[in-house]
Parts: structure tokens; sequence; C-alpha cells
């Protein structure tokens, strides 16, 4: 080869390991398929943070009894992706009731102070949220941004004060780790997951 062509050789063979490395070994080509890779393979533990929920009391992250816990993130105005995501989560709901998984449902709002317990109960009464199995919930301010961290989900801001987030159902396992990241419409996903993971 001459040695011209070395430098163009090189270049793709560190361009190539580059590449290599930041997507997982090739496995993860979006910084969404390297958080479900990472999460899959790393579980982190959920801390015991308490929710407010739609009807002024305070619940639990964390599951309780070996349950397992499922958690989307909204904001209860949210005209679009929300409303898609909890028709999606309705159904994963009804899958785990009709397979007797022991499994809870929370919306958690990353709009603490728009979305009051009263807000809140509006959207779980358009969406079924029973407040048993499935619930809206918002957590204390001083906890919301670790929560975000920890499912490294992003939230932006726009100029109309709605905002602009990632959608996606998150699994608590009965061990009280994140331990899975689903598409919002992978409700067959889900429920097999879920499966595996329960007691």
């Amino acid at each position: 080869m001459p040695a011209r062509g070395l430098p163009s050789v090189l270049a793709a063979v560190i361009g190539g390991g580059i590449l290599w490395h930041a997507t997982d070994g090739a496995r993860a080509f979006t910084s969404e398929a390297a958080r479900r890779l990472d999460v899959a393979g790393s579980p982190r533990p959920v801390p015991a943070v308490m929710l407010e929920d739609m009807s002024g009391q305070r619940v639990p992250l964390l599951p309780q009894e070996g349950e397992v816990v499922l958690v989307e993130f909204i904001y209860t105005v949210c005209g679009d992706i929300c409303q898609i995501a909890a028709a999606d989560f309705a159904d994963v709901r009804d899958r785990l009731q009709l397979q007797g998984v022991k499994a809870r449902l929370i919306s958690v709002s990353f709009d603490p102070e728009r979305d009051t317990p009263e807000q809140m109960a509006i959207y779980g009464d358009a969406h079924e949220a029973d407040g048993a199995k499935w619930t809206v919930a918002r957590p204390e301010e001083s906890d919301l941004d670790g929560l975000l961290k920890l499912f490294d989900v992003t939230v932006i801001p726009d100029e109309w004060g709605s905002y602009q987030h990632n959608a996606a159902i998150h699994v608590i396992d009965r061990n009280g780790q994140f331990s899975a990241v689903f598409d919002t419409d992978a409700v067959e996903k889900v429920a097999a997951y879920v499966q595996e993971v329960r007691p």
C-alpha cells in the first residue's frame, strides 16, 4: 500500500474503534438504545421516595410486598404524546390483570407545581386510573431532579408552557431496582418481562 494511503486507513480504523465503543459494540446507535442497554446490564437502585397521589395521599415509589412497579413520566395537560402513552399504559394494566400479575402503575408528573391532586384526578379519571392498580402522583420538588436523572428522562420546556420529553415505561423490579425500559406501546414485551421478574 502506498505510504500516502496509510493515514486514511488509520483514520478509518480509529474512527471505527470510536464508533464501536460509543455504540456499545455497535448494539446502540441512539442515546435511547444506549440507555436501555445500560439499565438492562446495570440495574439502578431506586431511592425510597414518597409521592403525593391524585387523592392527596402519600404513596411509595418503591414496590411493596413483592410487587413490580411500572412508571411513566407525564404532565397532565400534555395534549399528544402523554394521551397516547396513557392509552398504552391502560393496555398494560389490563394485560397484567388478566395474567394475575401483582403490579402497580404510576404516572409520575414532572410538573408538580401545576399538577395538583385535583388536576391529577382529572387526568386519572380520563384514563380510568383507579388509584390502586394505577395512580397519578407527583414528587416533592426536591426529589424531582434526582428522579429524572435516575430514569434518564429529558424534559425541555417550550415557549408555550408545554414540554418536550421522552416517553417510556420504566420497570422497578421487586428488589427495588430500575431494571428495564420499554416503548410505551410495547404492551406484550412489558407483560412478558414483568412475568419474568415477579416473585
